[in-house]
């Protein structure tokens, strides 16, 4: 069960709800899929103000293509009118999901083993995480602030969250993934641990995926350390694979293949100070 969090704002400031859906799906969707489990079926959870017919059907129709895009049926949901609740214009959106897999099929961090390497899909952006600080160093306090953002900011800022059950359950059906973490909430620095176990540290290498101009755009905004910036965004890494060193060629292949970039990113250490260690010359 998810929400889309703080960019609901800027879908309703911006009068744009068509991708907000994608965003809804791509939480539950990526969560199951980091589980080693094939996203099946999902119900969302709408809550408006009033009932607006047109920008219902919008919000509804981007979940139901997000959904069939991520290999899920949409088989209900719940709607609710809370005037009083919500300010004028103003909605929430939340989904519950189930995906389905066997037990011996799911992901183990257990598994995980030194020398393992770590693959990295990049994000479409900022994702679904992290607004509130981006609506403060960008200084959006207002509908109009953020109308008055270059248009190319605007697009950026709702770029929709990426999906990648399509492209990465193949892998995990053929067991070449030991282990997966969705980059959500708290960066790479909070989600890459849940994916092995204490006695290993993961050692990623800046450098080796391209990091989105708009992170450093936000960086620069808000004068952020790097800490914060690990912390919040996914800096341009949606979801980490930990596959074997002699399986990595054919993974990045067979995502090239259904055109998903991927990128060789670190390895499996032995325990450091820290379970996740930078490597190279960070950006900021």
């Amino acid at each position: 069960a998810d929400g889309v969090g703080t960019k609901l704002l800027l879908a309703i400031a911006a009068n744009k709800h068509d991708t907000i859906g994608q965003d809804l799906v791509a939480m539950v969707a990526n969560d199951i899929l980091a589980q080693g489990a094939k996203p099946a079926f999902m119900l969302d959870y709408l809550a408006v103000d009033k009932m607006r017919p047109e920008v219902v059907a919008t919000i509804v129709t981007g979940v139901a293509k997000a959904a069939k895009a991520s290999g899920m049926a949409l088989i209900g949901g719940e709607s609710a009118e809370l005037p009083g609740l919500y300010a004028p214009n103003h909605y929430d959106l939340a989904a519950f999901a189930v995906g389905i897999a066997e037990r011996d099929q799911l992901l183990d961090p257990n598994r995980v083993k030194l020398g393992d390497v770590l693959i990295g899909l990049p994000s479409s952006g900022i994702h679904s995480n992290g607004y509130s600080l981006v609506r403060h160093v960008l200084g959006i306090k207002t509908d109009a602030d953020f109308n008055h953002l270059a248009t190319e900011t605007q697009e950026t800022l709702m770029t929709p969250t990426a999906l990648y059950a399509k492209s990465v359950w193949p892998l995990v059906a053929q067991g070449m993934i030991k282990s997966m973490a969705h980059i959500t909430g708290g960066g790479l620095t909070e989600n890459l641990p849940r994916a092995y176990t204490t006695n290993l540290s993961a050692q990623v290498n800046w450098g080796s995926w391209p990091v989105l101009p708009i992170f450093n755009t936000l960086q620069a905004a808000g004068n952020l350390s790097v800490d914060d910036m690990l912390l919040t965004f996914n800096n341009g890494l949606g979801m980490v694979l930990v596959v074997k060193p002699e399986d990595s060629k054919q993974v990045i292949a067979q995502l090239s293949e259904v055109s998903q970039p991927a990128y060789l990113i670190g390895e499996m250490t032995a325990r450091q100070d820290d379970s996740v260690v930078f490597q190279g010359v960070a950006p900021w």
